[in-house]
């Protein structure tokens, strides 16, 4: 009963505020107290008792008592973090007002008028009960500041959310403001030895905080896309700087409670549906407040370094971290939590299944990104397989879901980042023995295998991933001239990809689809002139599928035939079955599409590949000298494309990917019209030169074989092509050309709307954002 009462009574302060024409005194405490000092109120029911409806109201017809009431709750906050929350009633009133100033925060900030009120000073609200030396400073702290120092202060208070170090009593009580955080960290791994003993209320006020200071950072929802990278969020920066005196022991705190954790938990079946999991909650708070500080700084990309490293010391404290044991914490504990999902075992769902592999993967690209020697420790051994594989898994299970096209994009610039680093390339060679849920093909041979198989998606995904599909080939062009051997199936993989991308209606009906075959050639090139030796089975698929390279040397170029050919267009121009194919691996599943009314963000368009990759060229001894970019622009039918590599999208045509990947078709370019000259310009430099010389020399000596032998049997023409060389017959060799990843603003802002458009869906119980004027992105239905 004492909780309806309670609902009643918080209810009726409510209602209160919202009809009240007349200001409310700051100084009526009576008042003011109704909302938080009165008993517990959950955050469900903050959420249910305070409608969007009437916060608006009161913002637009008493816009005084919204203030007051802000204020307020505010300054309960701060003095709660002074006091140190020594009683029950003391920690029960700052959970009340962080759960009301969630509730209220993304009303503030979806007003332009309002977005200011917190970075104004109130009058008379000085911070004066801090350090006699800060009064000067207090006076004139905005709100905002207050509330985040608070904020920090509160996440390391003792007995409210972290373990007192003395024994609890009045008189004992640790001041909050003399102790050192840094013995506080709430986890051990980076920094810090001691696994402070896992308590249920400490995580559920840290969460309970966490969720609040996300909803500050979220301002950045309420302002429209934009390329100007001089944006910063005034929330984050503030956070992240000096002036918070807890930004060191609570970034360590966040990193290690993520990686740290174990779903498995106590190991035994069904677990999971025993016991709640708070410290699942608040590893999602936390892995959603890093991901957010660090998208701060990325926004500067191209700016000068400072000698001290970045404003943002978040970022500064990440691309610091260097001491091998807590790379391997760290780098441990990501790819155990993102491999969590692919756990299989004999009882159905017996195993806890996390749902935050797409924070997971952001904040190990932001590690790549801001920690390079991160990035060398990934490559430095095999442990980067065991990234690798849930990526694949995660984009062939997302490749017919058209709510996680974002998820895709992530996915694929990993990928992109770590194979322009030759390291990559050449750990793919590990032979692959696990057994993954994947409905690909099942094959025995390597992690390269897998990888060029998990291509399919471009053959059986939707036409929305159809922007990546230069990314997905620069990938396989990165890595090719380190692949020892392709197993038979990757390799008809191949040529499958190259007979789906020729046919002369694709071709002819878009701008930029003539580059995949370039990416595809420069693929075959620099396997048959680096590792030719052990990779017999591509030789082979290359002999069968002659007809292919052929047929594209022979390309007709003439008005009429170009006219011929797009008439063929009727149905999809990407061939989607593959007779090779044989049955998937076990435990897999279809990729299936969205359920009908599943919600997603919409995102930015991504920049094409050549803004995004810087071309390098492989020296003799192995280093990367980047390729100048010394050719003025031209239209895309008399640019050079040099070294037997495509140099994609010029301005207008990256127009028409962006065109193309919002009206989802595969050829929406509709003003573009093939022409013999447009043929010509790329048909005469398609790099054939080398597989062209590779048929004249074997096919002969193949076909001989197979008269002599009466062979209907390949195992022997494996065994003949195994054992053959082809040195001194081909060209000389040409260049290695690596092309690297390399940010830009827009793939900041492409990072920034797809991270705040994953906080957005997956904050949902309660619904923060919902139904507020979102600016950053759209919410649409499926």
């Amino acid at each position: 009963m004492g909780n309806s009462d309670t609902k009643l009574h918080f209810r009726k302060a409510v209602i209160q505020l919202t009809t009240r024409t007349q200001p409310v005194e700051a100084s009526d405490d009576v008042f003011w107290d109704q909302f938080w000092a009165e008993s517990s109120t959950a955050m469900q029911d903050v959420f249910a008792l305070v409608p969007a409806a009437e916060i608006r109201a009161v913002r637009e017809e008493s816009p005084s008592n919204l203030a007051t009431l802000c204020y307020k709750a505010v300054e309960r906050l701060v003095q709660g973090a002074d006091s140190g929350c020594p009683s029950e009633k003391e920690r029960q009133i700052v959970v009340n007002c962080t759960r009301l100033l969630t509730r209220i925060l993304p009303y503030i900030f979806e007003d332009a008028d309002w977005r200011g009120f917190f970075w104004s000073t109130v009058p008379g609200a000085g911070r004066t009960k801090r350090l006699d030396e800060d009064a000067d400073d207090d006076e004139a702290r905005p709100l905002a500041e207050s509330l985040l120092l608070a904020i920090a202060d509160l996440l390391f208070c003792p007995d409210f959310t972290i373990q007192s170090h003395k024994k609890s009593s009045p008189d004992s009580a640790e001041d909050i403001r003399s102790i050192d955080s840094c013995e506080y960290i709430w986890e051990a791994g980076v920094g810090f030895a001691q696994s402070p003993p896992l308590n249920y209320v400490h995580d559920l006020n840290r969460t309970e905080l966490l969720k609040l200071l996300l909803t500050c950072f979220s301002e950045a929802m309420y302002l429209p896309p934009s390329s100007d990278s001089k944006t910063l969020n005034p929330w984050v920066s503030f956070f992240c700087s000096t002036e918070n005196r807890h930004a060191l022991p609570l970034f360590t705190s966040l990193i290690n409670v993520v990686c740290a954790y174990d779903p498995v938990g106590f190991g035994f079946p069904y677990n999971h549906l025993l016991f709640s999991d708070s410290r699942e909650q608040l590893v999602e708070q936390s892995i959603q407040i890093l991901i957010a500080t660090l998208e701060h700084e990325a926004s500067s990309t191209g700016t000068e370094p400072t000698p001290t490293g970045p404003d943002n010391l978040f970022v500064n404290y990440l691309s610091r971290i260097h001491r091998e044991e807590d790379l391997s914490f760290i780098l441990k504990g990501l790819a155990r939590l993102l491999n969590n999902p692919l756990i299989q075992t004999y009882l159905p769902r017996s195993t806890k299944k996390i749902q935050f592999h797409q924070e997971l993967l952001i904040l190990f690209w932001k590690f790549c990104d801001f920690n390079k020697k991160f990035l060398f420790f990934v490559l430095k051994s095999s442990d980067v397989l065991d990234i690798l594989v849930p990526i694949l898994f995660y984009l062939n299970d997302a490749r017919a879901d058209q709510s996680r096209v974002g998820l895709m994009h992530i996915g694929v610039f990993i990928l992109l980042l770590l194979s322009g680093e030759r390291n990559f390339g050449v750990r793919l060679n590990k032979p692959f023995t696990h057994r993954v849920p994947m409905d690909i093909p099942v094959f025995t041979g390597t992690h390269a295998d897998l990888l060029v198989i998990f291509h399919k998606i471009i053959t059986s995904g939707h036409q929305r991933l159809q922007p990546l599909f230069d990314c997905l080939l620069t990938i396989i062009v990165n890595i090719s001239p380190y692949l020892k051997s392709l197993s038979m199936v990757a390799a008809n993989k191949l040529l499958h990809l190259l007979e789906a991308f020729s046919t002369p209606w694709f071709l002819f009906s878009a701008p930029q689809n003539h580059h995949l075959v370039f990416f595809l050639l420069e693929v075959y090139n620099n396997i048959i002139q680096y590792q030719f030796d052990g990779n017999f089975n591509l030789v082979y698929a290359i002999i069968r599928k002659r007809n292919v390279f052929h047929q594209l040397a022979n390309l007709p170029s003439d008005t009429a035939s170009i006219q011929k050919a797009l008439q063929k267009k009727k149905k999809s121009g990407i061939s989607r079955t593959n007779s090779t194919e044989k049955g998937s691996m076990e435990g897999s599943t279809p990729a299936v599409p969205a359920e009908p009314g599943t919600l997603k963000a919409s995102l930015e368009a991504t920049p094409g590949i050549d803004k995004i990759t810087e071309k390098s060229q492989v020296s003799v001894d192995g280093t990367m000298v980047a390729v100048p970019h010394s050719d003025p622009p031209q239209t895309p039918s008399d640019r050079n494309i040099g070294a037997a590599a495509s140099d994609t999208e010029s301005n207008s045509e990256r127009d028409q990917e962006a065109a193309r990947s919002r009206l989802s078709s595969v050829s929406s370019t509709a003003a573009f019209s093939a022409n013999p000259d447009w043929v010509l310009s790329w048909k005469t430099r398609l790099p054939l030169q080398t597989i062209m010389r590779l048929l004249q020399v074997l096919v002969p000596q193949v076909e001989k074989i197979c008269i002599d032998k009466g062979l209907t049997d390949e195992s022997e023409i494996l065994n003949f092509l195994q054992h053959g060389t082809l040195v001194g017959l081909l060209p000389v060799p040409h260049p290695i050309l690596i092309r690297k990843y390399q940010a830009n603003a827009g793939t900041a802002m492409w990072f920034r709307t797809y991270m705040w458009g994953i906080i957005y869906l997956r904050n949902v119980d309660p619904p923060i954002w919902y139904d507020t004027d979102i600016r950053l992105f759209e919410i649409q239905r499926i």
